[in-house]
């Protein structure tokens, strides 16, 4: 959803800075790379610490970076199979960092481990959505759907834990961490109830 409405405005906020970038040589996939680098190193360093507002702030400036790139890309007509896979991967890696760092801090300093289980939980079930729709395109179905995108459940984590860590009670986080994993969940059994339709519709199509 996020994507649909904000994606132009985003576009055009970033386009002058990508094509400078562009022009200093520097290539879309190098901004992908840094990008997940700069998230995974945010992530880790300072929410372990409880820097929950810091560590936001940080995270949220390298997440731009996957906007960025593709921007970047487009504008060099080079959009193709290798970035998205690239922008997929890295993806993971960087969702894990934000959600694994949540984990290490509510385990202990934070002394939520509720919370710190919702994180783990969210870990889990958001690599598993992705999986589902990448199974389903290898065997020639689709999956891309869903109540909540990714970019729905980053920005719903990163702007509740950059509120906590400026005071707001805990227990907010830990709800819209389930919230998060119950999302996920129904996205996973829309996903699967998808592809189970289409094989359903193969087979009775086939002579």
């Amino acid at each position: 959803m996020l994507n649909k409405y904000a994606r132009a405005a985003v576009t055009t906020l970033f386009s002058p800075l990508a094509r400078l970038l562009l022009r200093l040589g520097v290539g879309p996939d190098a901004v992908t790379i840094v990008g997940t680098l700069g998230v995974c190193l945010s992530a880790l360093l300072l929410y372990p610490r409880g820097e929950l507002f810091w560590g936001t702030i940080a995270v949220t400036v390298f997440v731009f970076s996957d906007t960025l790139d593709g921007i970047m890309a487009r504008a060099q007509g080079r959009s193709g199979p290798w970035g998205a896979f690239l922008d997929s991967c890295l993806d993971r890696f960087g969702d894990a960092a934000v959600f694994g760092g949540l984990v290490v801090w509510f385990a202990r300093g934070g002394d939520s481990e509720l919370t710190a289980g919702l994180a783990l939980l969210c870990l889990v079930l958001g690599g598993i959505v992705p999986y589902i729709r990448a199974k389903a395109e290898g065997v020639g179905m689709t999956a891309a759907v869903g109540i909540a995108e990714r970019s729905d459940r980053l920005v719903a984590v990163l702007v509740t834990t950059g509120f906590v860590g400026l005071g707001l009670p805990t227990e907010v986080l830990t709800v819209v961490l389930a919230l998060l994993a119950l999302a996920s969940a129904v996205t996973i059994g829309q996903r699967m109830a998808t592809v189970r339709r289409q094989v359903l519709a193969a087979a009775a199509d086939r002579p």
